[in-house]
């Protein structure tokens, strides 16, 4: 069982943020980290974004999910805004606690999500939208680049 989690921060040590994220979600892959552009129409910073695999099913990757953006002092000011870590559950198995839309509703408009899910998995498929290749290749991508020069786990 694969729970898909996006990772996401905007607000001061962004990559020390993602790796806390690892550390309390203990993903068995983690896609390259990506710079991207802000969606929602919130002006704020860019963000740094990544994908991981964990296994986990839905209701351990939500509370996982939440107590990493605890840990890392997320709070929740307005929708879209800025933030310290972000921790969207995508796909997961199992019984979805209340709270939780699987999968997650917007995934396949994202490309913040989309281009890293495909570098970690080259045959994803988001249940009820299709392949993930397929799905990227409608999208705009130009907001999202690779940063080689940034490494989640050594």
């Amino acid at each position: 069982m694969t729970a898909v989690l996006s990772i996401g921060s905007n607000l001061g040590d962004r990559l020390a943020h993602l790796r806390l994220a690892v550390e309390v979600l203990q993903p068995h892959a983690v896609s390259p980290v990506y710079e991207t552009d802000p969606v929602g129409g919130v002006e704020q910073d860019d963000y740094l974004n990544a994908v991981l695999l964990c296994h986990l099913d839905a209701a351990n990757a939500w509370q996982r999910a939440q107590l990493a953006e605890q840990r890392a002092d997320r709070e929740r000011r307005e929708r879209w805004g800025a933030r310290t870590l972000d921790v969207d559950v995508v796909v997961a198995e199992g019984p979805v606690p209340d709270g939780l839309e699987l999968p997650h509703p917007r995934a396949h408009e994202r490309a913040f999500v989309l281009v890293p899910w495909f570098a970690a998995d080259a045959a994803a498929v988001l249940p009820g939208h299709g392949p993930v290749g397929a799905l990227l290749a409608g999208l705009d991508r130009t907001g999202v680049r690779r940063r080689d020069d940034l490494v989640l786990v050594p």
